[in-house]
């Protein structure tokens, strides 16, 4: 006797796979629009902050910041259609989460510390800069490190934390810098020719900026000298500020040369006193000598 399939149990076979195979194609469908998502709303804002002229490394960031948001929901509700239970997968990521937070604790706040660096925005891609006592011009600014360009042609990465911690110095922001040279003219020298000589000289000093002026202020009373420090203002990078100290310096001592005004040297004046021995008039004799 032949058994006869059953049609019911078949059917609903049938109904249940092409419910499992619906649910599959609308957990991958939500990936795929999770990561089309994404790639459109890194172009929006990188393109926004392109047009404004705005920031943007923090422009990366956020796009990079919402591209995990985004996977992230994405996944969740793609497991959520495919039945699987989101309270307990949940539970573990929060744990695993906590865990992963304490071993990477220093690449956290490294990450935290370089999302404040994007905000506050202290320096821009090749401003020149002081950080922890590097002095350099700034390269690649990313969440984790900010590397430095040295003049000496060598490459500092910094931590973005120890960047936060320790005082920032932007030399290049203002477009000028300002620099002091100390000069010592002899005692007995005329003070106001010895002023008008150094200024004059130093002005047409194709380095040294017009605005603002040079000038020159006595500083007091040395060793060997009446000091001047002479301030001048020229662009702001190291090179500038070196060529435009060799110039002053090779200007001021030539000037000072053709106008018979001595630049002294460091001196010490020794007296010697002459002081005569003593000499006892009455000498003490030992009673025992013979």
């Amino acid at each position: 006797m032949t058994a006869e399939p059953d049609v019911d149990n078949l059917a609903s076979a049938l109904k249940v796979s092409q419910l499992e195979a619906w649910d599959y194609g609308r957990g991958a469908a939500i990936v795929v629009i999770a990561l089309l998502t994404t790639r459109i709303l890194r172009f929006t804002v990188a393109r926004a902050a392109t047009r404004r002229g705005g920031n943007t490394m923090l422009a990366d960031l956020l796009g990079r910041l919402g591209t995990y948001v985004i996977l992230a929901l994405g996944g969740i509700y793609a497991l959520d259609t495919l039945g699987v239970a989101i309270g307990p997968v949940l539970g573990a990521l929060g744990i695993a989460g906590i865990a992963l937070a304490f071993a990477l604790q220093d690449m956290v706040e490294n990450f935290v510390a370089g999302i404040t660096l994007q905000i506050s925005r202290p320096f821009e891609p090749q401003d020149e800069v002081t950080i922890a006592d590097r002095l350099g011009r700034v390269g690649r600014v990313d969440v984790r490190s900010v590397t430095l360009e040295t003049p000496e042609g060598e490459t500092v990465v910094l931590p973005t934390v120890d960047v936060i911690k320790n005082p920032i110095t932007n030399h290049t922001r203002v477009g000028r810098r300002r620099t002091a040279i100390s000069v010592g003219v002899a005692y007995g020298s005329d003070l106001d020719r010895a002023k008008r000589v150094i200024v004059e000289v130093v002005r047409p000093i194709p380095s040294v900026l017009d605005d603002p002026p040079p000038e020159a202020f006595l500083t007091g009373f040395g060793d060997s000298s009446i000091d001047f420090e002479v301030l001048v203002w020229h662009h702001s990078t190291v090179v500038d500020e070196m060529r435009t100290r060799n110039d002053v310096v090779l200007a001021i001592y030539k000037a000072l040369n053709d106008a018979q005004i001595t630049i002294p040297f460091p001196q010490r004046v020794v007296t010697v006193a002459d002081a005569d021995p003593v000499v006892d008039s009455d000498p003490v004799v030992d009673p025992k000598l013979p």
